[in-house]
Formats: C-alpha cells, sequence, structure tokens
C-alpha cells in the first residue's frame, strides 16, 4: 500500500510504501477511494494544539506515533476480511467510523467509542488513516453503507457530519424560529446549515471573518449573516433580534469564545466544538445570573454516523460542496486549508475513483 505520512510536524507529507495490511479476525481491510481533509489534520501535522497560559498539548501527549498518515474522513470498498468478520462483503461501498475506542470499557460498550477514556484506535490519529491506499478497520461494526449517496460527500460525513450533529443534539429541543448561532462558515459551518435545515430548523445565524464564506453559507441556507468584525457580540445579538440562546462555536479561538459568551441570554447555551485553541475566561456571577451552559462536544458516536447516513439517504440532507484532488496532492491540499484558501471540503480520490 502507499500512504502520504506526516514524518515530522509541520514538515511536507511523503509518500510511503508500507506493506498491505492482512485482516485478522474481526479485522476488515478497506481499499480507500475517498478521504476528507479535515481542519483537525492541521493540529496533527503543525503538532499539537494551543492551550492559552497552560502551554501547549502535543502530538506526543496524546500519544501519537509518526510516521502517521492522517485522514479519518473515510469511504472505499471492502477489500479483504479477517475470518470472524461479519456482515460485509467483498466489494461493497462503505463509510469509515473512525473515532475507534478501546472496545472494552463502559463507553465503547454502550456504543460511545467517541467518549472512550483510555488509549483510543482512532484511525487517521493514533492508527494509521484514510491518506492511503488502504485502511484497516477493527470491526464490521464501524462501517456504514455508502448506497446511492455520493461518496465523496459521505466520506465527510464520519467527522463533519456526526460532529454537527451531536452538536446540535446538545442544544436540546429548539422552536423551529429561534435562531441558531453557527460560528464559523468552513467546511463544519456549511454542513450544521443543512444539518438544522434536514431537522426542519428555520432560523440560522452564519458568523466568519470572510465574507466570501459568508456568501457560501447564505447559498447553503443561513438565514442571517454577522461578519465578525467590530462588536461581534452586538451584531450577533442584532441578528438574532435579543440575545442568543443557542451557540455552536465550530472555531473555538479565544476571541471566538468571548463573543459567543457574551452574546448569550438567560438559560442560553453556548456549545464548543472547533479546536483553534487558547482559552476563555467567564464572569461567575453571570454564569449563575443568566443561568447559563458551556459545554464542549467531541465528534459523534457510531449511532450518530448511522442516522446522519440515513438523512443523507432519505434526501433530507443536501450535499456540503466538496471538492475533489488526488490523493498524492494531500500535503498540497493542507497547505490551502491552513491558508483559509478553502470554502467547503476538499476531499481526496483515489486515482480509481
Amino acid at each position: 500500500m502507499r500512504a502520504w505520512a506526516v514524518v515530522e510536524t509541520g514538515e511536507p507529507l511523503q509518500a510511503m510504501d508500507w506493506p498491505t495490511p492482512e485482516p485478522k479476525g474481526a479485522e476488515v481491510l478497506i481499499e480507500v477511494t475517498h478521504c476528507g481533509v479535515c481542519h483537525s489534520d492541521l493540529h496533527i501535522w503543525e503538532g499539537g494544539y494551543d492551550l492559552g497560559s497552560r502551554g501547549r498539548l502535543s502530538l506526543k501527549d496524546r500519544g501519537v506515533v509518526l510516521p502517521l498518515a492522517m485522514g479519518h474522513e473515510i469511504a472505499g470498498r471492502v477489500a479483504a476480511m479477517g475470518p470472524e468478520a461479519k456482515g460485509v462483503s467483498v466489494g461493497e461501498a462503505k463509510v469509515v467510523f473512525p473515532w475507534i475506542g478501546c472496545g472494552k470499557c463502559e463507553r465503547c460498550a454502550a456504543g460511545e467509542d467517541n467518549m472512550c477514556p483510555n488509549q483510543a484506535r482512532t484511525l487517521g490519529i493514533y492508527r494509521n488513516g484514510g491518506y492511503a491506499t488502504h485502511v484497516l478497520v477493527p470491526d464490521a461494526k464501524y462501517l456504514v453503507p455508502v448506497d446511492d449517496v455520493n461518496p465523496a460527500v459521505a466520506a465527510t460525513y464520519a467527522c463533519s457530519g456526526i460532529t454537527v450533529y451531536s452538536a446540535i443534539r446538545k442544544l436540546g429541543s429548539l422552536p423551529p424560529e429561534r435562531p441558531v448561532v453557527l460560528v464559523g462558515a468552513g467546511g463544519l459551518g456549511l454542513n450544521a446549515i443543512q444539518m438544522l435545515k434536514a431537522i426542519g430548523h428555520r432560523r440560522i445565524v452564519s458568523v466568519d471573518v470572510s465574507a466570501e464564506k459568508l456568501a457560501a453559507a447564505r447559498e447553503a441556507g443561513a438565514t442571517e449573516t454577522v461578519l465578525a468584525e467590530g462588536d461581534v457580540t452586538a451584531a450577533i445579538v442584532a441578528a438574532c433580534g435579543g440575545p442568543a440562546l443557542a451557540v455552536i462555536d465550530l472555531v473555538n479561538g479565544s476571541a471566538t469564545a468571548r463573543f459567543a459568551f457574551d452574546a448569550l441570554g438567560k438559560g442560553g447555551v453556548l456549545v464548543q466544538v472547533g479546536l483553534f485553541g487558547g482559552e476563555m475566561t467567564v464572569p461567575l456571577p453571570i454564569m449563575a445570573i443568566r443561568a447559563l451552559t458551556v459545554q464542549g462536544s467531541y465528534v459523534g458516536s457510531p449511532a450518530d454516523l448511522r442516522d446522519v447516513m440515513a438523512l443523507a439517504k432519505a434526501g433530507k440532507l443536501a450535499p456540503l460542496p466538496v471538492s475533489t484532488a488526488p490523493m498524492e496532492q494531500a500535503g498540497a491540499v493542507l497547505e490551502r486549508l491552513r491558508d483559509g484558501k478553502v470554502t467547503g471540503r476538499v476531499v481526496l480520490r483515489a486515482e480509481a475513483a
């Protein structure tokens, strides 16, 4: 197999030839046809996360070992199976759930692999992922049929799709006309707009620093947009017609966290998703006086992926704007993403895809 791997943080990816894995037990070998390039890949490539005054969370701190083929938004075909693999056949097109836990703890047993407290087996982070011709999946239960969904779009649902779906669910039951504020109009933001529309929501406020991305958000279905300059908090409140009660921060940097928090009204909920980095200082009396909730949200569960794919198959989920690039251009795509030159999502494709 061939992989495009991080060998040294911050340095160009290198094409590497490795032995093609032979699946054992319940393992399934997937021939990768498509793999999304996610913003979180940048953090792995660059070596860590900004923790503000607490320093930096490095790859080593997280247990990541180089060289590593990144890529966790994976779609492909079943190439081979171990003798104990069940429910799949060679040639079937599948989306891969990548956030695989230890498989032994209480959270994994409950189908919450993404919340596993032990050493996880996440594809593209702790194990080689989809920037490669093949990826080894521990069990067929982590595979969801593609069916008639565009596989380039379906691949993005394994991270972008379930991330926004899980975050939206954390807002609780919302009247369709109550504004939901989405901070960030990149791939996650556009996917969140479509997800909210799919479940019948009608007021969506998109916030971003880029006028071009806000134009894409309006085209996707945002009812109001806010250019993040000047007094962003006031602009959000004005767009909502009053203090916000539901905000999802898909950027989650020091600046966005502050204006998102400040825009909240009584009983408001801020769900923090992005990994841009920094820290947040919260005035504690305000937390109590306004009865606010600030909650983190980390990707989603295997059940979330099945739900998102079901929405897509039912035609309720309009596809995210996706462009494709050959797999060998993975490094160049990462650089474009780092430089803010990507609108929507770029998905790497195999030569034969």
